[in-house]
């Protein structure tokens, strides 16, 4: 199944009138469940929002004239790389068990090459401190985030910031979706959305890994 490009483009944003944004430069692949003829639903959205990730890295990669893989990672390869590092047993592969911001960072290291920052915060209700800083690493480094938690434990793309007049939002790229994608039904549904900052959990702390890659315009 082809995967689409830059869902994002052409989404309004959330609020009229001015405000502050920043969003994902280049090109990723949207990744969700069954994308690849593998049923992960309830389990793979960590693989596949690193499956995006990996996408924009390898398209930069290539832009930059950089060796790379051809392909992006699939769900046995991660599980096999988790494995060959020492963070994860044997028993991993195969297996149905989810992964997070952690073994995200450390596969992008592993298949590219390329560091990532892990930003944490202690609730949802925190997540406004940090909006500064996300906004400097979509300004500098333009890559697409991935989102993890504890109470909310539903892994997540982040391709966006905005901060507005009545709130500050997440471009949320939600990989839970199943079926055959089209930018319609993605942009009119929750598996796209500026999400508000107030409407994230407070009592789930929250993980977040930025790959630290040089974007090209």
């Amino acid at each position: 199944m082809a995967k689409l490009i830059n869902i994002h483009t052409g989404l309004p944003l959330p609020e009229d009138g001015e405000g502050q944004v920043a969003m994902v430069t280049g090109e990723y692949q949207y990744y969700h469940y069954g994308c690849d003829g593998v049923d992960d639903r309830g389990w793979g959205c960590g693989y596949r929002t690193l499956q995006t990730l990996s996408s924009w890295v390898r398209s930069q990669k290539s832009s930059h004239g950089q060796a790379t893989r051809e392909t992006d990672p699939t769900l046995k390869e991660i599980q096999e790389a988790l494995v060959a590092m020492g963070d994860k047993a044997p028993s991993l592969i195969g297996s149905k068990e989810w992964i997070g911001s952690f073994e995200v960072c450390i596969c992008l290291d592993h298949f590219y090459n390329v560091q990532c920052k892990i930003l944490h915060v202690n609730s949802g209700t925190a997540l406004l401190q940090k909006i500064p800083e996300l906004l400097q690493h979509f300004q500098a480094f333009g890559s697409p985030i991935m989102m993890g938690g504890d109470s909310d434990a539903s892994s997540k793309g982040i391709v966006g910031v905005y901060v507005g007049k009545k709130n500050s939002y997440l471009l949320v790229l939600d990989p839970h979706f199943y079926g055959i994608p089209t930018f319609e039904i993605l942009q009119s549904s929750s598996y796209l959305l500026w999400k508000p900052l107030d409407s994230f959990l407070e009592n789930s702390f929250y993980n977040m890994c930025l790959p630290i890659f040089r974007k090209t315009r």
